[in-house]
């Protein structure tokens, strides 16, 4: 399946605020590509992730630039979503071995709420994840992150959930690390095309 689409990332910090306009292109799970189109000083900037691997390239230098996986937890152009992100969906499938701990009702929607934990010989940077997910539909509702030690890191919340191209999806995302006060990043789905 592919993925076309316009997204716009606020992040806000306690002295700050930035929007970034963004096109994204997805070929199954393994292959993203992210052209960063505002604010100017930024534009032109892209992100290339195939499979676990990931390059950026800088406009302004003609530079392309491997991401090493000791990089993987830096913030993906300075919001609370890290370079891990992006490679995080074939990461979830592959990497970690997924339990349904509970099913809950969540905002009158039965949902699963499910744990996943990495398996001993996965190269990721999470020691836990656990994910709520709507039954019917299998749209996410939250995930939460947690570090080897059991320690609650972030949350990202997920919301408005719309009917777009063939499909319903949530389309804002709020990015939440529970370390750093007075710090999100909000990513909106403007415009979603799937399997063109």
């Amino acid at each position: 399946h592919t993925l076309q689409g316009r997204y716009a990332m606020t992040v806000t910090t306690p002295t700050w605020q930035r929007r970034l306009e963004l096109d994204v292109w997805a070929e199954g799970r393994d292959k993203t590509f992210i052209r960063i189109l505002s604010p100017a000083k930024e534009a032109g900037i892209g992100t290339l992730r195939i499979k676990e691997n990931m390059w950026n390239y800088l406009p302004s230098v003609e530079r392309t630039i491997k991401i090493p996986h000791s990089m993987m937890l830096q913030p993906w152009m300075g919001s609370d979503f890290a370079n891990d992100d992006l490679v995080k969906e074939s990461s979830i499938v592959y990497d970690y071995t997924h339990n349904i701990l509970a099913e809950e009702e969540v905002d009158g929607a039965l949902v699963y709420k499910i744990e996943l934990i990495p398996k001993p010989e996965a190269a990721v940077v999470w020691g836990k994840l656990i994910f709520w997910i709507r039954k019917e539909d299998f749209v996410p509702l939250r995930e939460e992150y947690y570090n080897e030690k059991g320690k609650l890191i972030r949350a990202l919340e997920y919301s408005a959930v719309k009917s777009m191209s063939d499909r319903e999806i949530p389309t804002i995302w709020k990015m939440v690390p529970l370390t750093k006060e007075g710090h999100q990043t909000i990513i909106e789905v403007v415009d979603v095309e799937y399997n063109q």
